[in-house]
């Protein structure tokens, strides 16, 4: 079923501002998002996780089981994780429609999305 005009156009419009969008470019374009160490620390402790949770299961000691369990998590985690020191880059002010630069904000999801939808509207506005 093909998508109708209007679909289409919007379609094009998101395509449009993901491409301008400097946070999502610097996330895909970003150094190595992984550390090979950490990766090989999570996937050892994976594997060690795995053997003390079958063993667990084995000897029917269920506290090694849980033991094991927590491991492959933990092992997971470690390897998906970044470094410490690679905390994000605050974003960058830009300026408004008055031509003031708004103060960098340290929040969350929605204020961001906040702030996009109060940008597009002063655009369309124009």
């Amino acid at each position: 079923m093909p998508l109708s005009e209007y679909e289409q156009r919007v379609l094009s419009q998101m395509e449009q501002q993901l491409r301008s969008d400097p946070r999502l470019v610097s996330t895909f374009t970003s150094e190595q998002r992984y550390s090979g160490r950490r990766l090989a620390l999570g996937t050892l402790a994976v594997l060690a996780g795995l053997a003390m949770l079958v063993g667990g299961v084995a000897a029917s000691f269920v506290w090694l089981g849980v033991l094991g369990f927590v491991a492959m998590l933990g092992g997971v985690m470690l390897a998906i994780s970044k470094p410490r020191g690679a905390a994000p880059k605050a974003p960058s002010s830009r300026p408004r429609a008055g031509g003031a630069a708004s103060p960098p904000r340290h929040s969350g999801f929605m204020q961001r999305l906040e702030e996009r939808w109060d940008r597009r509207r002063d655009e369309r506005g124009r």
